[in-house]
């Protein structure tokens, strides 16, 4: 039973998170300007030693960035940029990243 009101709570909420998520990905597409310039303004890096963003899991995203801002993972431009970002400014920019899509394709 408790299963069953739980999956029913999940359903409503996922109902009305679609125009949440568009507005999340909105206001993340316009913090991610200052990413652009290493990572690219689709995420798709511009820079031999940037990851590209595009596509990525919003969870591995939102997860990496609060390690750089808590200094647990190491990098100097990225605690740097990192260390101002709220828990909320995280999760739009991981929305926007992830929302991107990419196509993959084997070589012949």
């Amino acid at each position: 039973m408790a299963a069953a009101i739980r999956w029913a709570a999940l359903a409503l909420a996922a109902a009305g998170c679609g125009a949440a998520l568009a507005d999340d990905i909105d206001a993340g597409r316009a913090k991610a300007t200052a990413c652009a310039v290493c990572h690219g303004p689709l995420g798709v890096s511009t820079q031999m030693d940037a990851p590209n963003l595009a596509a990525q899991p919003a969870v591995y995203l939102a997860a990496q960035l609060r390690a750089y801002r808590g200094g647990a993972r190491k990098h100097e431009v990225m605690a740097v940029i990192a260390k101002p970002l709220s828990d909320d400014d995280i999760g739009k920019l991981a929305a926007w990243f992830s929302s991107i899509r990419i196509e993959a394709t084997a070589p012949r």
